[in-house]
């Protein structure tokens, strides 16, 4: 990266680390099971509600324990479960008609960080019903109340039950673009281990390592506070605690409710400490090819570790500590190195590979251009890179494909 952009991304990073403290930041109130919601709905006035979700969730039957609480307490609902892998600008124009046709008061959004970015992305639409999805792209150009929105997680992993983004692919272009802005955070997160119990263990695992991503993006990056610090050291020792639990005995209603734990304090850590290039390559990857989110920063997350060098090394050891892997007396280089390790050897017992087979050499610029536009100069990472030397992640990732000279 040439140095006048390094100056200016840092000036802004910083700007926004000073801003930290009056920013108007806020954690969902937590809600421990699908039986509260009802009671909450009718507290809030809100007897017709709009519930997103996709339709592997309501095929496995997992809304339905919430739906029968919400016929129960004679609130109608109506469910749009046709939300994809990478929620598009078609699946909230959808959502956003039944919203409005069955004159809805309240959204919940029902699944992984798909459905829930949906949710956002459809109360945003809600709320400024003039303005297309690409005009509220970038940072802080919502700025209006959103409908009550109830968001339900059902992988342990994704943190948009925290956060205040809603990552979107225009159906058009395949371009995956975040709308960041305070109301989009969720005012409740339903925490019911039970809704994940029947996840298959692969969706398990990635959905996990999602989870370790934000809280190490978090823990490295150069905007942490003390309370970004500790939620993201509280869920990486919850994560190596539980993670292979939940991934080989599904039914484990205590691991998969430390998991749920682990996503959400994840998720309160990045919201405010962001997270950096792990995720910025994992969104360009998931808006052109519609790589699962979790699998793609799973597989990026060693390589892009080992790339930031000794610049994040004092910080990956105290990751090492909490995760078990080392102690306070172990050298630093040597904590560090095991953390890596442990995360490589997390990944092959869980089945994920190192690479995207997906990944096309003429897609490379431009989708290096995405995740460069992404994240510089928002996000605080440790190493500063721009979008030829990001390139070199993808090449990484491709099967029998060495890395090109500098």
């Amino acid at each position: 990266m040439n140095p006048a952009k390094k100056i200016y991304c840092r000036i802004f990073q910083n700007v926004f680390k000073f801003a930290l403290p009056f920013l108007p930041y806020r954690n969902p109130k937590i809600i421990g099971s699908l039986k509260a919601v009802p009671d909450m709905l009718k507290k809030k006035k809100c007897e017709n509600v709009l519930i997103i979700t996709d339709a592997g969730i309501h095929q496995l039957g997992l809304p339905d324990r919430l739906e029968k609480a919400l016929t129960d307490s004679g609130i109608s609902y109506i469910l749009y479960d046709k939300t994809v892998a990478n929620p598009t600008t078609d699946n909230v124009a959808e959502a956003l008609e039944l919203y409005h046709a069955n004159n809805c008061k309240a959204i919940i959004g029902f699944g992984g960080g798909s459905s829930m970015d949906c949710a956002k992305a459809v109360g945003a639409r809600v709320a400024k019903p003039r303005q297309s999805l690409a005009k509220m792209k970038g940072i802080l150009k919502v700025h209006k109340k959103l409908p009550l929105l109830i968001a339900v997680p059902t992988t342990a992993g994704t943190g948009s039950e925290t956060t205040l983004a809603a990552v979107i692919v225009d159906a058009q272009t395949r371009h995956k673009y975040a709308i960041n802005d305070f109301p989009l955070i969720p005012r409740y997160a339903v925490l019911d281990p039970k809704v994940t119990l029947s996840l298959p263990p692969f969706i398990t695992a990635t959905t996990g390592m999602d989870a370790l991503t934000h809280a190490v993006e978090a823990y490295i990056g150069n905007s942490t506070t003390p309370g970004t610090r500790k939620n993201a050291l509280d869920a990486v020792k919850l994560i190596f605690e539980n993670l292979d639990t939940a991934y080989t005995d599904g039914s484990n209603k205590e691991a998969r409710r430390n998991m749920l734990r682990a996503s959400y304090f994840a998720g309160c850590a990045f919201t405010k400490s962001y997270v950096g290039y792990i995720h910025a390559v994992a969104h360009s990857l998931g808006g052109q090819y519609n790589v699962p989110h979790g699998l793609a920063n799973a597989v990026l997350l060693p390589y892009v570790l080992e790339a930031y060098g000794k610049t994040i090394h004092k910080k990956l050891a105290a990751l090492a500590v909490a995760a078990g892997v080392a102690d306070t007396e172990t050298p630093v280089e040597e904590a560090a190195a095991g953390f890596i390790q442990a995360i490589k050897d997390m990944k092959a017992r869980f089945g994920i590979g190192d690479f995207i087979p997906e990944i096309q050499e003429e897609d490379i610029p431009k989708l290096s251009h995405y995740a460069d536009k992404e994240a510089n100069p928002l996000y605080p990472v440790p190493v500063l890179m721009d979008a030829g030397e990001l390139e070199k992640f993808y090449y990484m990732l491709m099967p029998d494909k060495e890395q090109p000279e500098a």
